[in-house]
């Protein structure tokens, strides 16, 4: 009696875990094949699943449209990609600016060790994506739009036709052991671009790309990067702030433990000359090492890419409490501190400790540079500190 009424809770259990996957290959998704509709199939039924549920889609290599997934949902959500799924490559496929895009959802979790391939290289380089040309309307591989409470873990995107991942309005969102991959010179390719966005993390990641590895936009708040590696790629970056009306603060960011291997920059803070009036403050940058590095610490109030503004004007953007501490390495350049703040609303509260960064070429030593700031120094300085201008 006791073995029969055990089998039947046995049985019961499976029944009722059974139904939480929602497998792709269910829907008649398979390898080699268009899973979009598949996908969209599982998705809708995973969401409106109370408790616990999950959508696969197994190892393979997968075709897939532009797709939303949509919330919210009545429980907590796993979408696990195990294989490969590969976007379009035509351009005029996409009607938005995303190929995957999850929105509004509570409780979410994407895993599974699988790839995003963007099929980048089917638009790099055309006559009308290069340049000044800011081809705004090619997608991004991933946007997270508006989720609190997500984990991002062991996945992977590679060569998205612009942004790899895109926040917007998201709170307590972490990303971990993520894998970013594109060329060196591919166009716009920001790995991670946060906005609007609070409690998030970024640790144990690894980017190679072609413009920022991290960008930082305005209304982040509360922001740790933490154990990255960047390169190749522009470095990680605050901004850049002010080209827009009604741009919220940025506060409390923190960049630690990270590796900087042939970038552009190491970390930098940006702001558009006659810029929007907005601040940014208590960023902290900590226990960084750069290898090979172009500009290896820079504050930029004069960013100004292709000569698209008034750059005599200066900017509004009032940059206060920021610690450069223990960043150690390598320069391509002499320029290896660079702090050249706004004349109209000059840096407070900088503050610059422990740094030894080598320049090694033929035509002098490494500089540090001060423009309308005057920052605090501490432990040892590696090039000589600057004097003020």
């Amino acid at each position: 009696m006791g073995r029969t009424i055990a089998l039947l809770l046995l049985l019961a259990y499976a029944a009722n875990a059974q139904p939480g996957v929602f497998d792709i290959s269910k829907y008649g998704g398979k390898s080699n094949g268009d899973i979009t509709q598949a996908v969209t199939k599982a998705w809708q039924g995973a969401c409106q699943t109370a408790g616990r549920s999950k959508v696969v889609i197994p190892k393979g290599i997968y075709r897939m449209g532009a797709v939303t997934f949509s919330g919210p949902c009545k429980g907590r959500i796993e979408f696990q990609i195990q294989g490969t799924v590969q976007a379009p490559g035509d351009r005029s496929y996409f009607k938005s600016g995303s190929w995957v895009n999850f929105l509004r959802i509570d409780g979410f979790t994407l895993s599974g060790g699988g790839t995003f391939d963007g099929k980048g290289k089917s638009v790099w380089g055309t006559r009308s994506c290069s340049g000044i040309k800011y081809c705004g309307d090619l997608p991004i591989n991933i946007r997270f739009d508006f989720i609190s409470n997500g984990l991002i873990q062991g996945i992977t995107s590679l060569d998205s036709k612009q942004f790899h991942i895109n926040l917007l309005g998201c709170k307590n969102v972490t990303f971990q052991r993520v894998n970013i991959i594109a060329p060196g010179n591919s166009p716009n390719t920001d790995g991670i671009h946060i906005g609007r966005s609070s409690g998030i993390r970024i640790l144990d990641t690894k980017i190679a790309t072609g413009d920022d590895c991290i960008s930082i936009g305005d209304g982040s708040r509360d922001i740790l990067v933490q154990r990255v590696t960047c390169g190749p790629g522009h470095g990680i970056s605050i901004g850049s702030l002010g080209k827009y009306t009604n741009e919220e603060p940025v506060v409390g960011v923190k960049v630690f433990d990270c590796t900087m291997i042939n970038t552009q920059n190491g970390v930098r803070i940006k702001t558009w000359p006659n810029s929007y009036s907005g601040t940014a403050s208590d960023l902290h940058f900590e226990n960084l090492l750069m290898k090979n590095v172009d500009n290896p610490i820079i504050i930029d109030q004069s960013y100004c890419p292709w000569s698209q503004c008034k750059a005599q004007i200066p900017s509004k953007i009032k940059i206060s409490n920021v610690s450069f501490k223990n960043i150690k390495g390598t320069a391509t350049t002499r320029g290896a501190v660079k702090l050249i703040c706004s004349k109209a609303v000059p840096c407070q509260d900088v503050k610059v400790t422990d740094i030894d960064i080598r320049y090694q070429g033929k035509d002098g030593p490494a500089t540090f540079q001060c423009t309308n700031v005057k920052p605090t120094l501490g432990g040892k300085q590696n090039p000589p500190p600057c004097s003020v201008k």
